[in-house]
């Protein structure tokens, strides 16, 4: 068995109880602002503010520190243009066909359909890809472990980095999306994840009136 190395844990800071109070009520204030948007703009974005948020979501913890994740930034208009008719050829597939009544109805109130123009508009499409193993250099696999875990909590911190850049995003899921392997080229042990749309919202931008559970709902302290 491989001899583990450790070292001292590096750059750790510890705050007093009050700044710690204080510094989770700005980071929740920070958060809360945080609104799901499908109307962007197509104001560019330095490339540098997009490859420091995924440096950021690299850096998440992931089953065996495997890592099984690789984030495809798409700028290329004709590369958005075939995405968006592939996406949106599988959204019609959803809402006329493959949707519940039950689903549909809880989609209704945040006004969605097969429609995405936000895939071509916003500067950064960011496809996420999972990877169930990986390959050495003579073809054998290497088995990932905790990747669906591992890959949801990097998106988190992903979509949490672009927000506190400054950036509106938007996770996009049209199943399947096996589209995104062939039109990104990317190896086919790769999964698609989802995407994220991501830019400036659009002058007029809206978002659905709704409201998040309180912590009385989503927590119990035992």
């Amino acid at each position: 068995m491989k001899q583990s190395l450790f070292t001292p844990l590096p750059d750790y800071q510890e705050y007093s109880p009050d700044e710690m109070t204080a510094r989770a009520a700005e980071f929740y204030a920070e958060i809360r602002r945080r609104r799901t948007v499908r109307s962007f703009s197509s104001r560019p974005v330095p490339l540098a503010v997009i490859e420091q948020c995924i440096a950021a979501a690299g850096a998440a913890p992931s089953g065996a520190n495997q890592q099984p994740w690789h984030f495809a930034v798409v700028s290329d208009p004709e590369t958005k243009h075939k995405i968006r008719l592939a996406a949106e050829a599988e959204e019609r597939e959803f809402y006329n066909r493959r949707a519940t009544t039950e689903w549909l109805k809880a989609l209704a109130p945040l006004g969605t359909d097969a429609n995405k123009p936000f895939l071509e508009v916003a500067p950064y499409l960011i496809a996420v890809f999972a990877q169930p193993f990986s390959l050495r250099p003579d073809g054998s696999k290497v088995k990932h472990y905790y990747v669906a875990e591992s890959v949801g909590i990097a998106v988190g911190i992903l979509i949490t980095a672009l927000h506190h850049a400054g950036l509106a995003t938007l996770t996009h899921t049209p199943s399947p999306m096996a589209f995104l392997t062939r039109i990104l080229n990317r190896p086919a042990h790769e999964r698609p994840y989802l995407l994220v749309v991501t830019g400036y919202p659009a002058e007029d931008a809206q978002t659905p009136v709704i409201t998040k559970k309180s912590i009385e709902e989503i927590a119990s302290f035992i």
